[in-house]
């Protein structure tokens, strides 16, 4: 069955279908997709999925609202490729916390080939968990990795060599800590290495030649032992509150970082130990300094190509719209 759903604004219901499905190619947590989308007469409501939280390794639900962050970044970018304006109004509603934004595409625009060039980007980004290439990332690009993180309202910081190793040291603390909890072990098999038929959650061909067990913390900076190549470039993403908007922001800012990194022919994943371990989060706001609340550590370079992840139907994640056969 082909799920087609009802217009939006200036968008006719084929162009819904379309910026939807782009929206849901935006990376998550464990690849658990906790977005909702509702479409009405004018606009697109972007909802998180308290459902989908990930108890162990997200008790309050940041990773859920920075996911939720990347699909509106996504919906938006794809909205204004199409030549419209994606009016957008973060958290609506007080009654409703989990109505994160709205998007309302009620005028035309012309595109912005800037904005144009990430939404080519949204189908070619991928999380590349394997090794590196040794090329070093242009310095160039990072200051446009940089200023995509402004325009979305969060920060990046400047990382010295100083900080690089208290980050290295941190994060193989924090991994440590994550493989020693029961818990962890039986969530994060729920959701990784499934098998190929699947439709959430990281099958495992995604994760065919990453490095194993503890060893994969030290190709994340490319220093493995006798390794002589150059670490690959690593960036955090931060905010300057903790609260959900702040978070959603964050998200937004960290699609709009991969699809210029995707943009520019650069790969990227998450070091995700030290944001998600509370202690080790805590110690890596002092590392960074300047008050930021870190939200993301992602490293970047040249990679090989992957396959793509699959995700979820439509109409799994459509919430009271109307669809047609």
């Amino acid at each position: 069955m082909t799920i087609q759903v009802t217009r939006v604004g200036r968008l006719n219901s084929e162009q819904v279908n379309s910026v939807l499905r782009s929206a849901m190619l935006a990376p998550s947590t464990h690849n658990t997709q906790p977005w909702l989308f509702r479409c009405t007469g004018t606009g697109i409501e972007v909802h998180a999925d308290p459902r989908r939280i990930l108890p162990v390794t997200d008790p309050d639900g940041r990773e859920l609202v920075l996911s939720c962050g990347a699909a509106l970044f996504t919906l938006r970018t794809a909205i204004h490729a199409l030549g419209f304006h994606p009016a957008t109004t973060l958290m609506p509603s007080r009654a409703d916390p989990d109505l994160l934004a709205v998007v309302r595409p009620l005028a035309e625009r012309m595109p912005d080939q800037k904005v144009v060039r990430l939404a080519r980007a949204i189908a070619r980004r991928r999380t590349n968990r394997r090794p590196f290439l040794s090329s070093v990332v242009p310095k160039p690009t990072l200051a446009a990795l940089r200023h995509a993180t402004e325009l979305e309202h969060a920060w990046m910081p400047n990382l010295d060599a100083e900080q690089c190793r208290l980050l290295h040291d941190l994060t193989a603390r924090a991994r440590r800590a994550q493989l020693a909890d029961p818990a962890f072990l039986a969530e994060l098999g729920r959701w990784t290495g499934l098998g190929a038929s699947t439709r959430d959650g990281v099958p495992s061909y995604a994760m065919d030649g990453s490095p194993a067990d503890e060893s994969w913390l030290l190709d994340e900076f490319g220093e493995a032992a006798g390794d002589p190549r150059p670490a690959p470039l690593v960036v955090a993403i931060g905010s300057l509150t903790d609260d959900r908007l702040d978070r959603l922001q964050a998200g937004q800012a960290l699609q709009r970082v991969l699809l210029t990194a995707t943009a520019s022919g650069l790969d990227a994943s998450f070091i995700s130990p030290p944001i998600m371990v509370r202690e080790a989060r805590a110690e890596l706001r002092r590392i960074l300094g300047c008050g930021v609340w870190p939200q993301v550590l992602l490293r970047v370079g040249y990679g090989s190509p992957l396959p793509w992840t699959p995700r979820r139907p439509l109409d799994d994640v459509l919430l009271d719209t109307l669809i047609s056969a």
